[in-house]
């Protein structure tokens, strides 16, 4: 007979006892859960790997986590599969894991860390606030402290070479349908970085849809598309359907790494290979 998630986590509770109580009074946690794939970058970075026994589906970065058991997606993670774990303590974030998850894990009694820095000049103080929740406040300190460093110098040499008018740029996430990155999102956020104007600011949508005809309208000084989707002959068939706009005919596209598709570290060598790539064309 299957049992309901209700039973299995009772019995969870009877043959695990230490399930949800809080770590010892000035211990830190050492069973650590991450339901958010740039929080589990962010641990790996603060040298934290063996106190992580669980995370999520999409949780792919550096390569030797994904030797770790897995709790779910990150919007869905499995409730009974992150009690399995046994942890002293769950870190997820407020930019996309449910509000429900939070509650519930409360209510059972396992403590949480909400790591809610959304913006990368917001990553410094959200990786201090999580070196202090687990005790590695000095690690914390020094990456946070090289990510302002680099954070700084790469405006700087922006600033120096930004153009005016500045340049126009489409970053395209998904080549079909054609979805594009627009306000609210760590790619925009980076082009504003580098004076770089994205066609795609003027919606409400963090990641719409564009047509042919929407792009060719707005025509961008230069393309630049994440890899992830490219592969198989992804960018070449879509320089064959935008094979009209002068971006396209000047060879102005670029394929780059998705490292700012997650706020972490790596965020920062993103905007860098954006830089790049536009000093370039």
């Amino acid at each position: 007979m299957k049992r309901t998630l209700a039973f299995t986590l009772i019995l969870l509770f009877i043959f695990v006892p230490a399930v949800g109580a809080a770590p010892a009074f000035g211990a830190a946690p050492a069973r650590i859960v991450s339901l958010a794939p740039n929080i589990t970058e962010i641990l790996y970075d603060l040298g934290l790997e063996d106190r992580v026994v669980a995370v999520t589906d999409f949780c792919d970065y550096p390569p030797a986590v994904k030797a770790k058991p897995r709790v779910g997606g990150f919007t869905n993670p499995s409730l009974e599969a992150i009690v399995g774990a046994r942890p002293d303590l769950v870190i997820l974030t407020d930019d996309g894991n449910p509000k429900a998850i939070y509650n519930r894990l409360r209510d059972l009694g396992i403590p949480c860390h909400v790591f809610s820095a959304r913006r990368l000049k917001e990553l410094p103080r959200g990786i201090r606030d999580l070196g202090a929740a687990l005790g590695v406040e000095k690690e914390a300190s020094l990456l946070a402290g090289r990510i302002e460093k680099d954070m700084a110098a790469l405006e700087k040499k922006a600033r120096q070479k930004r153009s005016h008018p500045p340049k126009s740029a489409l970053f395209i996430i998904q080549p079909e349908p054609i979805v594009v990155a627009g306000p609210g999102t760590l790619i925009h956020e980076a082009f504003g970085i580098l004076g770089i104007r994205n066609v795609a600011a003027d919606g409400t949508d963090k990641y719409p849809k564009f047509s042919l005809e929407e792009i060719i309208r707005r025509s961008p000084d230069f393309i630049l598309a994440g890899q992830g989707f490219m592969s198989g002959g992804g960018i070449e068939r879509l320089r064959e359907r935008l094979h009209m706009l002068p971006a396209v005919k000047e060879g102005r596209v670029c394929v780059v790494t998705e490292r700012l598709y997650r706020l972490s570290p790596r965020a920062v060598a993103g905007i860098e290979e954006m830089a790049d790539c536009a000093a370039g064309i």
